[in-house]
């Protein structure tokens, strides 16, 4: 491949990266991750840490696909794709039913004896009195394993282009490797767009903010259940 059609083809995957963070199953999923985390600062972490997911299984998958020359079927995109919409039918499901039945808010609070870390983002007082947690674990582990399904589900359609257009192993992979930081860094645009107006929806009404938090749970709920009638129908279809 000559020069000017490699560094296009790497601009070209890069520009795709950013689009892809576009698609509607992936704002679905992290809007509802950002509802429950209104901070202009977790906005970026959740769309870093969802990128990650998304590029380690699409360079997993990658691998496997040019290394022993398996071609992914297209009943393995069907139950990927389910799979994900199964996990948004969770995410928004799980949203909604925090809001309704556990009085779920948020006020400023801190950690440690000293008032360490003081932030705002939504908690329960049924679950426990104090506001001790796994912040970094568990801010990171959840939208790292959402962006991970993402990209299994992405795998088959992404896995043809560059098998199309690419001959060897370190070349496929770099190409995959060029959409995944394209795909971060939209994912990070997008995150902090969307926890804009949830940010300050708080400083509003706590109505405006839990109006919104509803929106994005029924949001992912729809999306979910979209794609998942999407599978059945193609299913049942002659």
């Amino acid at each position: 491949m000559s020069e000017p059609s490699y560094t296009a083809g790497l601009g070209l995957g890069f520009l795709l990266g950013l689009r892809h963070a576009l698609d509607a199953d992936h704002l679905a999923a992290v809007s509802t991750v950002l509802a429950e985390r209104p901070s202009l600062g977790a906005s970026g972490a959740v769309g870093f840490w969802w990128g990650i997911g998304h590029t380690a299984t699409l360079l997993a998958v990658g691998t496997i696909v040019f290394a022993f020359g398996i071609r992914l079927s297209e009943r393995f995109e069907v139950v990927a794709e389910a799979g994900v919409g199964v996990l948004l039918v969770v995410l928004g499901g799980n949203l909604i039913f925090k809001l309704l039945t556990e009085q779920w808010h948020v006020h400023p609070h801190t950690h440690g004896p000293h008032g360490q870390g003081a932030h705002i983002h939504l908690h329960s007082h049924r679950r426990r009195t104090d506001h001790h947690h796994r912040h970094w674990m568990v801010d990171s582990i959840r939208p790292l394993c959402i962006g991970m399904a993402h990209g299994l589900a992405g795998s088959a359609a992404l896995m043809l282009v560059i098998v199309a257009s690419a001959q060897e192993l370190k070349t496929a992979l770099f190409f995959i490797a060029v959409f995944g930081v394209g795909s971060i860094a939209g994912m990070m645009a997008v995150g902090l767009t969307i926890s804009l107006p949830v940010v300050y929806s708080m400083t509003f009404s706590r109505r405006a903010f839990a109006g919104l938090q509803g929106l994005a749970g029924t949001a992912s709920l729809c999306v979910g259940l979209w794609m998942l009638a999407r599978q059945a129908l193609s299913a049942t279809a002659p």
